[in-house]
C-alpha cells in the first residue's frame, strides 16, 4: 500500500491524463498564453529528466502542444518537499537543454522547439523564490540592457498552491481533487485534512461515468493513506461511509481500500513493537510484543502458544513478529515453537 513517492505518482496520475492537463491549462494559464496554444494538439511524452537523487523532492511531466501553430512543448515541474528550492530556475534550463539535446540527436531537428515552463509547489511554507533565472545571476539586474543580451535568462510560470483558497481552485472534478489534496496534504490538521477529504468525494459526483469515479476514488484513496499520516480508524470509517452513500456501486472497492489501510497500520505496528520491544526490555518484552500482535489479529491465542513464545531467544522472536503478517492463522506460528 506505501508508496515510496506517492506525491508523484498522483501527480502523474491525474495530471498524465489529456483531458486533466486540458482542464488545468484553460483554467491556470494566462490567457496571452492560451491565446497561442491549440491545447487540443495536446501530446503527452514519456520522457523524465528528474534524476535519482531528486526523485524524492520533484516529479515532471513533458506534453508537445503547438504553440504559435508550429511544435511546441510544455514542461511541468512538481516540487514537493518541505523548503522551495532556490536553484529551480537552474534546474528547469538543465531539463530544457536535456529535451533540446534530445530533438538535436534522436531527430537531428534542423530548429528547436519553445519550450514553456511551468512549476507546481506544495509544502508547509510559501513560494518565495523570484520566478526568473536572472534573479540567481550575481549582478544581472544591474548590467545595461546591451549587455543583458549576452546572459540567459528566462522567466517560469509558478503554481504555488499553499496560496490558493477553495475559490481559487478551479476546473473539473479531478483538477479540484488534485489541487486540494496537493495545498492540505502538508498544511491541515488532522480534522481540516479529512473535511476536504470529503469534499473531494463530492467533486466526484459531477463525474458522468461512474466507473471513472470508482477508478479515481482509488487513486485518491492510495494517495491520501500513502501521504497523510495522522488518519485514524474512525476517520477511515467516515469516508468510506461518505463514499458509499455517493457511490453505492463502488462499496467494493471501498471496503478493499479501508482493510488495505488496516493491513498496512498492523505491520506498521509490528515494526514498531519489535523495535520496542528490544529497546525497552530484551526477550520477555518482545515475547509480549509478538503475544500482543498475534492477538490484534486473531484476536485470542492458545495459551499453549503464549507460552511456548516466552521459551523463544530474541532470533526467534524476530522471526516470528516478522511472520505474523503473512499468516492466516495462530497454527501457522506454531512452526517457531517446535
Amino acid at each position: 500500500m506505501k508508496i515510496q513517492n506517492p506525491h508523484d505518482k498522483f501527480f502523474k496520475e491525474t495530471l498524465g491524463n489529456v483531458s486533466t492537463a486540458k482542464d488545468f491549462l484553460t483554467h491556470y494559464l494566462p490567457e496571452n498564453i492560451m491565446s497561442v496554444i491549440d491545447v487540443d494538439t495536446l501530446d503527452p511524452q514519456m520522457d523524465s529528466f528528474i534524476n535519482v537523487e531528486l526523485e524524492e523532492s520533484f516529479s515532471d511531466l513533458l506534453f508537445k502542444v503547438d504553440i504559435c501553430n508550429k511544435e511546441g512543448y510544455l514542461y511541468f515541474l512538481f516540487e514537493h518537499k518541505s523548503y522551495s528550492d532556490k536553484g529551480i530556475a537552474f534546474q528547469l534550463l538543465k531539463y530544457m537543454v536535456e529535451i533540446w539535446e534530445a530533438k538535436m540527436n534522436k531527430e537531428e531537428a534542423k530548429e528547436l522547439p519553445i519550450i514553456i515552463p511551468l512549476v507546481i509547489h506544495h509544502s508547509r511554507f510559501n513560494w518565495r523564490i523570484p520566478s526568473n533565472l536572472g534573479a540567481m545571476l550575481d549582478g544581472y539586474e544591474d548590467l545595461p540592457e546591451e549587455l543583458k543580451i549576452y546572459v540567459p535568462n528566462f522567466d517560469y510560470l509558478i503554481y504555488d498552491l499553499t496560496t490558493y483558497d477553495d475559490e481559487d481552485i478551479k476546473g473539473k472534478a479531478q483538477t479540484r481533487i488534485l489541487l486540494t489534496l496537493f495545498r492540505d496534504i502538508f498544511t491541515k490538521d488532522k480534522n481540516e485534512l479529512l473535511q476536504s477529504i470529503l469534499r473531494s468525494i463530492h467533486y466526484l459526483n459531477e463525474l458522468e461515468d461512474k466507473q471513472t469515479g470508482v477508478e479515481y476514488f482509488e487513486t485518491m484513496m492510495r494517495y491520501i493513506f500513502s501521504a497523510a499520516k495522522d488518519l485514524t480508524k474512525k476517520d477511515v470509517e467516515k469516508i468510506i461511509k461518505k463514499f458509499e452513500k455517493t457511490y453505492p456501486e463502488g462499496s467494493e472497492i471501498a471496503m478493499t481500500l479501508a482493510d488495505m489501510w488496516r493491513d498496512e497500520g498492523m505491520q506498521q505496528g509490528m515494526q514498531q513493537g519489535m523495535q520496542q520491544g528490544l529497546e525497552i526490555g530484551g526477550t520477555k518484552a518482545l515475547a509480549k510484543t509478538a503475544i500482543r500482535l498475534l492477538t490484534k489479529k486473531f484476536y485470542t491465542v492458545p495459551e499453549e502458544v503464549k507460552e511456548g513464545i516466552f521459551k523463544l531467544d530474541t532470533i526467534a522472536l524476530e522471526l516470528l513478529i516478522d511472520d505474523i503478517w503473512d499468516s492466516q492463522t495462530v497454527e501457522d506460528i506454531k512452526k517457531y515453537l517446535q
